[in-house]
């Protein structure tokens, strides 16, 4: 999971194929699971107090919490607790900081704070339940802003509820409707959730406020993907960088469309120019290495250095993509570095079990490796999702099978057409 979090100091803003490119624009993120959005807090003269972030036309905020938020005497010890677990939650240490924070809300002076950072750290380990009661007394409390619906709105997309997220989404854009990461965080968990159609109406909703938001049409064009409307998702890329030229969205837009339609030498100079630029984005950076390893590119040659540069760079900087991952053991494999290949397509697995190219990789890294017994199994699912992917396919109306036909990775490293 993935979450912005607060602390005592100013913090940071934080099939195949289609899936695996959904990655996004995420540079202000730190990364864990999820995507969530925390009111911020500073060190005041040793105790926390919160800074709200106010978006431009938001109106009917919980408002900040001032020093008086309650009227029982301070509590130096739940303070402490505060702090501590604040502290903890920016790192994303989410798990270590509940304790913390269960202490805090019995007595800090700032109960919002510590009741607020607590849901968050539910969120961020899945306890959705627990952080979807602690929300709902928020705002029967008075704290019905944009920071609660908006931690609301996730809780409920990762407990399975899209009704519930999507009212709550509602009023989150009434308060601010111009609140750009508001939409692009709760697009973000729609896509950790695997709810492709409620991530479309996230950004469409998002867009009535930000018509020229290049970020949403680009989300909106990786949705589109998902849903297998490629020719819908064309223009959008298109508008993403047209409304954005030159910019880090720009170049993913135009290298994102160019690889899922096939344009391979065109992607690989486009992201390219990009990381030229100094945008070294993961996900820009996760494109041209699959774009180098689909032009058929073979140990000792240059672009194979770059693109094992670029991937191991795109790993570092976000190493639970799944797309990262495949893309790296893709290449180990074709430079006969089996047990790197392995150890990446396996973390793959875990992140995203559902994708064919995991499991045809798989298979040929553990049939060089000797285990006959990993490959089977590891073919005996790439079967069942091949089938799965058939009948896709055969049902996707039109220019919808050009998302599947657009190119694939070279037979060394899959067995199934890539979209």
């Amino acid at each position: 999971m993935e979450v912005a979090s607060g602390s005592c100091e100013k913090p940071s803003a934080t099939d195949d194929h289609r899936e695996q490119q959904r990655s996004a624009f995420h540079g202000d993120r730190i990364a864990i699971c999820a995507v969530l959005m925390v009111a911020s807090f500073q060190c005041t003269q040793g105790q926390v107090a919160p800074l709200r972030e106010q978006a431009p036309g938001a109106q009917n905020q919980s408002g900040p919490v001032q020093g008086n938020e309650s009227s029982r005497p301070p509590d130096q010890g739940a303070d402490a607790e505060l702090q501590t677990g604040t502290a903890l939650t920016r790192k994303g240490s989410f798990r270590e900081a509940v304790p913390h924070l269960l202490a805090a809300q019995a007595g800090a002076s700032h109960p919002y704070a510590a009741s607020f950072n607590l849901a968050l750290c539910y969120v961020g380990t899945k306890q959705f339940k627990k952080a979807i009661q602690i929300l709902n007394d928020l705002r029967i409390g008075g704290h019905d802003g944009v920071d609660v619906e908006n931690l609301l709105t996730q809780a409920y997309i990762g407990n399975s509820q899209p009704q519930e997220a999507l009212a709550s989404l509602q009023k989150a854009a009434m308060l601010a409707p111009r609140n750009e990461k508001l939409f692009a965080f709760i697009a973000d968990a729609c896509t950790d959730n695997k709810d492709y159609r409620l991530g479309l109406k996230v950004v469409d909703i998002g867009l009535r406020g930000l018509p020229q938001s290049a970020r949403l049409h680009y989300e909106r064009a990786m949705f589109l993907t998902q849903l297998d409307q490629f020719d819908q998702a064309k223009p959008a890329f298109e508008l993403a960088a047209k409304l954005a030229p030159g910019s880090e969205i720009g170049y993913l837009a135009v290298a994102h469309k160019e690889l899922l339609e096939g344009n391979i030498p065109d992607a690989i100079r486009t992201a390219r120019e990009g990381v030229r630029k100094g945008y070294e984005n993961h996900a820009l950076l996760t494109v041209l290495g699959e774009a180098l390893i689909r032009s058929g590119i073979s140990a000792g040659q240059p672009e194979f250095t770059e693109a094992q540069m670029a991937l191991e760079k795109a790993v570092a900087g976000q190493p639970n993509d799944p797309t990262s991952q495949i893309a790296l053991g893709s290449l180990d494999l074709i430079g006969g570095r089996l047990e790197d290949a392995i150890a990446h397509l396996e973390i793959a697995r875990q992140l995203q079990p559902g994708q064919p190219s995991v499991y045809a990789n798989l298979a040929k890294a553990y049939q060089r490796r000797g285990d006959a017994k990993q490959a089977e199994d590891a073919l005996a699912t790439l079967e069942k999702l091949n089938q799965e992917q058939a009948h896709r396919i055969g049902a996707a109306p039109g220019d919808r099978k050009a998302g599947y036909a657009g190119g694939g990775l070279p037979e060394e490293t899959s067995a199934t057409p890539h979209p």
